[in-house]
């Protein structure tokens, strides 16, 4: 047993596992002699030189902010244009085709769709049809690029006001959402144009 364990300790095993954990503690000791006698310089710990790096610190989070706003803005401000376009472009086809129309051929046409039980065409057709009223009678004259928002501070004086805001409120329905137009709908669209017809309301 004597041999056997005078042979391990003298094994190359042995020594090298010996040699690992001398190396080991002589490491432990130099580091940790190496913190220890570790201390900030002086002129680290100057006020002013604090002062700097905040203000850096500062700067730099400040423009990375600024650059992912940046990126963003690029983003989405594309996006929202085609958007609005796309919101625009109904209103302004319609609001166009109504110079080249009288109201009567307005309301005609609606008669028409009515009839065909296309009630989201109909509808469509009294909304121009009261554009074009109002135009007629010196109200608000046509013009191509005003919006129903425009349209809804022009007249928010203007008796019938529920009359104009139903067709206001079914034309922006229609065109800007999923909504589908009902035979109801219609008629509801149908009889606000005829209290609008009948008024003799002017702006002051």
């Amino acid at each position: 047993m004597s041999n056997n364990g005078s042979f391990e300790r003298n094994g190359v095993g042995w020594q090298l596992n010996l040699l690992r954990k001398r190396l080991g503690e002589w490491l432990e000791l130099q580091t940790s002699d190496a913190f220890n006698n570790w201390s900030i310089p002086e002129w680290l710990r100057s006020p002013w030189l604090i002062e700097i790096a905040k203000l850096i610190f500062w700067l730099i989070l400040t423009l990375m902010i600024l650059w992912i706003i940046l990126q963003l803005w690029q983003v989405v401000v594309p996006y929202l244009y085609n958007l609005s376009k796309q919101r625009e472009r109904p209103t302004r086809k319609n609001t166009h085709q109504t110079k080249e129309l009288s109201t009567q051929a307005w309301l005609a046409r609606a008669k028409k769709f009515q009839s065909q039980q296309n009630y989201r065409q109909g509808c469509l057709c009294l909304y121009q049809a009261m554009l074009q009223l109002l135009s007629d009678r010196g109200i608000i004259p046509q013009q191509s690029s005003r919006t129903d928002g425009e349209y809804r501070q022009l007249i928010e004086n203007l008796p019938p006001l529920n009359a104009y805001e139903t067709l206001l409120a079914t034309h922006e329905q229609l065109c800007f959402s999923l909504v589908e137009a009902t035979s109801s709908v219609f008629t509801q669209c149908q009889q606000a144009y005829q209290k609008i017809q009948a008024s003799k309301a002017s702006l002051p």
